[in-house]
């Protein structure tokens, strides 16, 4: 695959839109293998953050302006940092390293998308199809870019790709075995409208064709009303609750199903909590099946999966205090599932960026009184507090994370959970959900 790609891009005009993690692994790729010239184009001048940048066979372009005459190059690596909504990109050959990976290797690629539960799912199906003796990676948008590992990429190696709508946007081919676990409202900062957010998502199945494999949730809307006979693949939906649909995998008396067959059963202890995190486990139980891996060895694999961080993370007991940290709930959806997941929150911290998302679900979820303490940070977090009517509910407003927790230790009841989960974007005040997770961590645990 190494040569193939490289010899794609011999005598082509090449530029590379966006010197992240993806754009350095791109660039990284090509000078380890050619010093054909290329055009470097970000937003900041990149060889401030990146010196080795300074190449004589690179031009570099930046600016406010760095986004126009792209139609000029025969390809253009795009990052998905790069945002590109408010331009015409009908006469741009926009290509990436997922592209590459799909178009050389897609049919040892299973490609898994959603709003919420991509990077769970990602990291089970690595654990399962490494415990089952397959020769496997875990890339993408879980934070390993794919052009950092190609040369560990042989023909027989599974490539477990977590794939966010931005990497998925302007891809011409899908997977051998694509997922999506559900579909919400989220970035619309980056995608204008939820139209072209799930347009971009459902590319996943576009390209699929009639020996593939494509799994999505039959009783998530929109998702499941999406999903026709435009998409060619063979059709697995995931179900919460009982189904005779051919091939549907569904939830019954504790037991998941496939066609009578049982999978896996569900009553069995596991470090994974929640309904959400159930229907997780039903499409890495999907993929499983399909390849047909040894189900006793998937079953104890998946019940001994403790998570990831800052995904309904325990954090500790703290002067009587139950701590979790769920910064990576980005939106409404994902803040609601966590407190029914937990039980017994008495505090919850949230808020972040406003990104024009709609509320109304957790507000009129946290009006019920189910959580008794309510510590709204800017700038959602104050908007939700205001709306909030029910005479049992304590609503308190902190500016930084550092008098949030304060505060939670103040008003939290014993033997009581205080959880993080921000039902909004961490950017404001933090680099990403992780900053802020890890940062909630150390203030709980050090007084």
């Amino acid at each position: 695959m190494v040569y193939k790609i490289i010899e794609e891009l011999k005598g082509k005009k090449i530029a590379l839109l966006g010197m992240g993690m993806e754009g350095m692994a791109t660039y990284n790729f090509i000078r380890r293998y050619t010093d054909m010239p290329l055009t470097i184009i970000d937003k900041n001048d990149p060889t401030i953050r990146h010196p080795e940048l300074k190449d004589d066979h690179i031009e570099i372009i930046y600016g406010e302006n760095y986004l126009d005459n792209l139609e000029e190059y025969d390809l253009v690596f795009k990052s998905p940092g790069v945002i590109t909504k408010d331009i015409d990109t009908s006469h741009i050959n926009f290509t990436s390293e997922l592209e590459m990976l799909l178009k050389y290797h897609r049919d040892h690629t299973i490609g898994i998308t959603a709003t919420k539960g991509k990077s769970t799912t990602c990291t089970l199906t690595y654990e399962v199809l490494k415990s089952c003796g397959l020769k496997t990676l875990l890339l993408g948008n879980i934070g390993k870019a794919i052009f950092d590992y190609l040369e560990e990429i042989s023909e027989d190696t599974w490539v477990v790709c977590e794939m966010s709508a931005l990497q998925l946007e302007f891809v011409h081919y899908s997977p051998k075995i694509a997922a999506i676990i559900n579909l919400y409202e989220d970035h619309l900062d980056h995608s204008g409208t939820i139209e072209h957010y799930h347009a971009n998502k459902l590319n996943i199945f576009k390209y699929q064709m009639k020996d593939d494999v494509c799994i999505y949730s039959g009783d998530i809307e929109p998702l499941c009303s999406y999903i026709n006979d435009n998409y060619l693949a063979h059709k697995y939906p995931i179900f919460m609750s009982d189904s005779n649909l051919k091939d549907a995998i569904y939830l019954k008396d504790n037991q998941v199903y496939l066609n009578g067959e049982v999978l896996y059963d569900a009553a069995s202890p596991r470090k994974l909590l929640g309904e959400h995190n159930l229907r997780n486990i039903m499409f890495v139980l999907a993929i499983s099946r399909y390849l047909n891996l040894d189900l006793k060895i998937v079953s104890k694999t998946i019940n001994n999966f403790k998570g990831l961080p800052h995904r309904l993370e325990y954090v500790g007991e703290y002067d009587d205090i139950i701590y979790y940290n769920d910064a990576i709930a980005t939106i409404p959806d994902a803040t609601v599932n966590a407190i029914k997941t937990l039980g017994s929150v008495d505090t919850l911290i949230f808020g972040g960026m406003d990104r024009g998302i709609n509320y109304d679900e957790l507000i009129d979820y946290l009006n019920t009184g189910v959580v008794r303490n309510l510590i709204c940070m800017p700038t959602t977090g104050y908007k939700i507090g205001k709306l909030i009517s029910n005479p049992d509910t304590h609503i308190y407003e902190c500016e930084l994370l550092t008098d949030a927790v304060k505060k939670a230790k103040e008003v939290t009841a014993k033997k009581k959970i205080c959880l993080l989960s921000p039902a909004a974007s961490s950017y404001e005040y933090f680099k990403n959900f992780e900053e802020k997770g890890n940062a909630f961590k150390e203030l709980v645990r050090n007084d």
